[in-house]
């Protein structure tokens, strides 16, 4: 089951089922954060829950991909109330990478590893726990809140201090925080964690700042668990010409930690158990066009598809001045 929400010709939300090229329109529902919490309170999954629910108006998908009414698919009222957020150095990676890194440990010479080198050895070592228990922790970012999110099809701001506009194809894992301050998984959707990638080579120490760009996920949310294995393809066009593409593998099968481990280790942090809130967190990436040698220009197009999630995740890029000059704030 893939659902979406949308807004219609008269500017009301609402959540729909899509099937084939055409969406239908779950009855009284109008968002999917509504929709996962009544599920929770029921006691029923979210397919069972559409189900009993039903559909009615049926609306033709294309169109409202073209003009923009298509939204993430889960978001909040309170755009505060949504973490955004990711894990990093989760993925296999190239098998350059593993070459390199697989060398240096069978040597014994970890010390000589850089951090991430040296983090990824972990995650191939310990982020798959067999017994039950949490694992290695994982490398973790914080993105944003539900501000940064833009829709799918919407151009992806660039402030003017940015050095660069990445983009980074992934799944993310889509979470509501039930009454009982538990999280619970709607399922996933296709995310582009677009990232700084000039500015992250100066020192990793500027990790924390590269990651706090516009994102974009969707268009559509997948319910239930996420195939071992699944592959990708992302683009990029510039005047309408592909100057980028390469596929990419994800799923289990292809990462260095579980998903049950990387929700552990971000959802252990009582502040992050708030009853309503929202959480959209990023799995990790095995390529970009960065390592690629390429740089991003204002106007350049990503494109991400994965053939189980739909409709492709598409956004644009444009320049956007910084909210606050220098010298801007007022002592009291």
């Amino acid at each position: 089951m893939r659902l979406i929400q949308f807004e219609t010709s008269d500017g009301s939300r609402a959540v729909g089922l899509v099937e084939g090229d055409r969406v239908r329109r779950v009855v009284g529902i109008a968002t999917t954060r509504e929709l996962a919490l009544d599920a929770i309170r029921s006691g029923k999954s979210i397919a069972a829950r559409v189900a009993e629910l039903g559909t009615d108006a049926a609306f033709d998908y294309a169109p409202l991909l073209a003009e923009r009414r298509v939204l993430p698919p889960i978001d909040h009222p309170d755009p505060a109330h949504c973490v955004v957020a990711g894990t990093g150095l989760t993925h296999i990676g190239s098998a350059a990478s593993r070459s390199k890194m697989h060398a240096a440990a069978t040597s014994g010479a970890e010390a000589e590893m850089n951090d991430s080198m040296r983090m990824f050895k972990w995650g191939l070592e310990g982020g798959k726990p067999a017994n039950g228990a949490p694992g290695v922790q994982p490398e973790w970012f914080y993105k944003g809140d539900g501000s940064s999110v833009v829709r799918p099809g919407a151009p992806l701001p660039v402030p003017d201090f940015a050095d660069d506009e990445g983009e980074e194809p992934e799944i993310v894992g889509l979470y509501v925080i039930g009454d009982d301050c538990r999280p619970y998984r709607l399922g996933f959707a296709i995310g582009n964690e677009a990232t700084d990638h000039v500015m992250e080579k100066k020192n990793y120490l500027y990790l924390a700042h590269s990651k706090l760009r516009a994102c974009a996920f969707g268009p559509e949310l997948r319910i239930g668990e996420l195939p071992s294995h699944v592959e990708g393809v992302a683009r990029i066009r510039r005047g309408g010409t592909v100057i980028w593409e390469k596929a990419f593998p994800t799923g289990e099968d292809n990462m260095s930690h579980s998903i049950a481990n990387l929700e552990f280790h971000h959802f252990k942090y009582a502040q992050f158990l708030r009853p309503g809130d929202v959480h959209v967190q990023f799995l990790g990436t095995s390529v970009a066009s960065f390592g690629d040698g390429v740089r991003t220009e204002i106007g350049d197009v990503f494109e991400i598809e994965i053939p189980e999630f739909g409709a492709p995740l598409v956004n644009g890029t444009e320049k956007v001045p910084a909210p606050v000059a220098m010298g801007a704030v007022t002592p009291l």
